[in-house]
């Protein structure tokens, strides 16, 4: 990253905002960026035995600039007013100019822009902004359009086209607001969990450093990846909450890190947005699945909501989902995140879903016991009828079922239309540890018995030979008349 930032200092890419979800390292990252760059720093011995001091303009840059880092949130948290938080900044820097540049000749020594020109005319001195939580404005003050206004004014007025900034870094939550003429800071090249452009292997850890991790702390890398892993951001690279692999590791306890620590951002105030198909995208999520989305009309801000698209998107940049630029499609990431999704549908009592999310250990021990009756009433109590997913086919069977053994997640990796001998396997349950491997076929307005039947007859167990000691085969239908769900499980005897 620093080689990076060192390319593009004095030219017209010099403008970087990098947004990540919290806890993702972008205050670890604007920290170690001011002490390479600053001269206020002596950072030799930090930097010389790491890979940047092999790159070519390593020792041009190393604490060789004027640099001024500043954290917005902090100047917010001692005003609690955007007016005052502004006046604040104005006066803080230009104490500590006029204190390093003393001897100057100064126009007017209460506006920070007129003070930074005159050190540059008389100097020919650059600075080097580093600015830390840009966005705290739109994410603690979402309402007050004034004064976002206000603000996004100041930054503008300080950065854009300025001869005294050499490089400017943020960091922040959300990418550039989007507001009528003040998209005036488009000099900006933003880098997002939309669009990572060229520094998406610094967007989280890889997966090449976490193997590196869990050898070097004895750690399951294959547990950590369940639980952390899931921001696909190319074809190649997924990267993993650094947050919670750093505690993990350090306490040698797989838990939820990363959303237990949420305080502004909460999940059930936008996935309890009436728009058109959300909460059935919801289901889909939940189900496992992945949704198709439109990114382009979300406004940068946690309030302009006009479809469920904008509060996707608005999800994707706080981390509660996945983005795959290729496909344009989102999902639940990781199992970290699942169960935050799981706890706000379970606060926001969603009828039948709730009900299915609460069953679904119950109904995995009904399953692994053979209770069929038991399995048919957990699968009756979550079955869904959405506007969306209409109660009348196979496809919408499946839904229900992906729903109700959604701790299933835990033990298995789950396969939907998994290629067999003869066909394809509706779901395949592939235990990660000493649990039962599992083969769900499912049938519509049918006898149970067909369903296992085929299972049997097309072999949809050929590729599972090593787990045949311990297979169940299960068929579920759903009776119309009746209204009625149908289990049955035999294990296999070959």
């Amino acid at each position: 990253m620093i080689e990076y930032t060192n390319k593009v200092i004095n030219t017209n890419m010099q403008y970087v905002c990098v947004s990540r979800p919290r806890r993702f390292g972008k205050s670890t990252d604007a920290n170690m960026l001011v002490a390479y760059y600053s001269k206020g720093c002596d950072s030799l011995k930090l930097f010389d035995n790491l890979k940047i001091s092999e790159t070519g303009l390593y020792q041009k840059h190393l604490n060789q600039h004027n640099v001024i880092h500043l954290n917005m949130q902090d100047f917010l948290s001692e005003t609690y007013d955007v007016e005052k938080m502004i006046q604040l900044v104005n006066d803080s820097l230009i104490w500590e100019l006029l204190i390093e540049y003393k001897d100057l000749l100064y126009f007017d020594k209460t506006k920070l822009v007129r003070v930074l020109n005159d050190i540059y005319s008389q100097t020919h001195k650059t600075f080097i902004f580093i600015i830390d939580e840009w966005d705290c404005i739109f994410r603690e003050y979402s309402q007050n359009k004034e004064a976002q206004n206000q603000y996004l004014d100041f930054l503008r007025n300080l950065l854009k086209d300025k001869p005294y900034v050499s490089l400017c870094y943020m960091t922040g939550i959300l990418p550039i607001k989007k507001y009528g003429t003040h998209s005036a800071l488009n000099v900006f090249d933003e880098i997002s969990m939309i669009d990572p452009g060229i520094l998406y292997e610094f967007m989280g850890f890889t997966e090449k450093e976490v193997k590196n991790l869990c050898a070097k702390y004895d750690v399951s890398f294959d547990i950590l990846k369940q639980w952390y892993d899931g921001y696909q951001l190319t074809k190649e690279i997924s990267v993993f909450s650094p947050r919670s692999v750093v505690a993990s590791i350090t306490r040698r306890i797989f838990n939820n890190y990363w959303t237990s620590t949420e305080t502004y951002e909460a999940l059930q105030i936008y996935i309890d947005m009436n728009f058109d198909g959300l909460k059935d995208d919801i289901i889909r999520l939940l189900s496992g699945e992945k949704v198709n989305i439109q990114t382009t009309s979300f406004q940068n801000d946690m309030t302009s909501f006009k479809s469920k698209d904008d509060v996707f998107t608005l999800l994707v940049h706080l981390g509660y989902l996945a983005y795959n630029q290729d496909t344009k499609e989102v999902c639940i990431p990781n199992k970290e995140v699942i169960d935050s999704f799981v706890q706000s549908v379970k606060n926001s009592s969603w009828g039948k879903t709730t009900t299915a999310l609460i069953n679904s250990d119950e109904l995995l021990k009904a399953t692994w016991n053979l209770n069929e009756e038991k399995v048919a009433y957990y699968i009756e109590q979550a079955y869904l009828e959405t506007s969306l997913l209409q109660y009348n086919d196979e496809n919408a069977l499946s839904y229900t079922i992906s729903l109700a053994y959604y701790r299933s997640r835990d033990f298995y990796t789950i396969v939907k239309e998994l290629p067999a001998r003869k066909g394809f396997a509706d779901m395949v349950f592939i235990p990660k540890g000493d649990k039962p491997a599992m083969i769900i076929e499912l049938k519509w307005n049918q006898e149970v018995e067909t369903a296992i039947t085929q299972i049997k007859g097309k072999e949809y167990y050929f590729g599972l030979e090593k787990y045949l000691y311990n297979l169940l085969l299960i068929g579920i239908t759903y009776d119309k008349d009746s209204k009625k769900h149908i289990c049955q499980i035999e294990k296999y005897e070959g």
